[in-house]
């Protein structure tokens, strides 16, 4: 056996150089977030991701799971081969990558394997910013999503966990996504982002999900389809904008205030449509002026 070994070992090491995906070394910001589902990072942020690669920095957004029971119709290999289509062609759209990993949906636990992958792949994208949801969303693939994010954080810098991809020089800056969970606290804005002028391009990654914003997912019916003019390109497109304006609009009020103290008062009180995140306690704790250079869209 200890003879057998070594042939083996030498076979599995090029493989393993070869799939790590080594970052582009071009100066400009790396971002890559985690959503539990193939939808999530682009419901959440594809305005901001879109702000960042319109000024040619990278972002890479991750579904955990694969969606596989993310419909009230279909379920299985087919639907996550069509929730990967979905967002590849949001990422095609707004200029981001995408990558699914195979997770059962509704099966993701906090295991050391799926830290393993989490760290690898915050390694390989050599990211500057990490976003996830936070630990107390409302699906248990949010929360395990958040968690493992979280327990990366450390992990990223320490050489012999994961030694096959290099570990960061330096930690990221991690950040969640908002949720209007109150318990053990509430969602609090480190950094709120408008989207006013990006908006559409956001829309542009919407329409992408159709199994998830126009037939209802997990939770649609038949009824859903004739709200939402699913059959309907042009119809559902407005359905959509219309839902996204409420939805964006409403983080802009919530957090006004905030959008002040980064705006200033007139610009502020003139945003529309915000995404938001708050910072992380573990990983890099940047100061202000580092938050103005990782999200570079603010006047001085």
């Amino acid at each position: 056996m200890k003879r057998a070994l070594g042939p083996l070992l030498l076979a599995i090491v090029p493989i393993l150089l070869l799939s790590t995906v080594q970052a582009e070394e071009d100066g400009k910001l790396r971002i890559i977030a985690f959503g539990a589902h193939p939808d999530d990072c682009e419901f959440q942020m594809a305005g901001t991701a879109v702000k960042w690669t319109e000024l040619g920095h990278h972002v890479k957004l991750v579904s955990v799971t694969n969606g596989d029971i993310g419909h009230w119709r279909e379920a299985g290999g087919p639907l996550a081969k069509r929730r990967t289509a979905e967002v590849h062609e949001a990422a095609r759209r707004i200029g981001t990558t995408a990558e699914v990993l195979d997770i059962h949906d509704g099966e993701l636990l906090p295991t050391l394997e799926n830290r393993q992958k989490i760290t690898r792949l915050i390694r390989e994208w050599k990211a500057d910013i990490v976003i996830a949801h936070r630990p107390n969303d409302y699906h248990p693939d949010h929360r395990y999503t958040g968690v493992l994010v979280q327990d990366s954080a450390f992990m990223v810098a320490v050489p012999f966990f994961c030694p096959d991809v290099p570990p960061l020089k330096r930690n990221p800056v991690f950040t969640y996504f908002p949720d209007g969970f109150q318990k053990p606290n509430p969602f609090l804005p480190d950094v709120i982002v408008s989207i006013d002028d990006v908006f559409e391009k956001k829309m542009d990654a919407i329409d992408a999900l159709v199994s998830q914003v126009y037939e209802g997912g997990a939770l649609g019916s038949e009824e859903t389809l004739r709200q939402r003019h699913a059959d309907n390109p042009i119809a559902r497109r407005e359905w959509a904008t219309s839902s996204w304006q409420n939805r964006q609009g409403r983080i802009a009020d919530k957090y006004r205030e905030a959008l002040i103290d980064w705006y200033g008062e007139e610009a502020g009180k003139a945003v529309k449509y915000a995404e938001a995140f708050e910072l992380c306690e573990y990983g890099r704790r940047p100061t202000r002026e580092e938050l103005r250079q990782l999200f570079p869209f603010f006047d001085e």
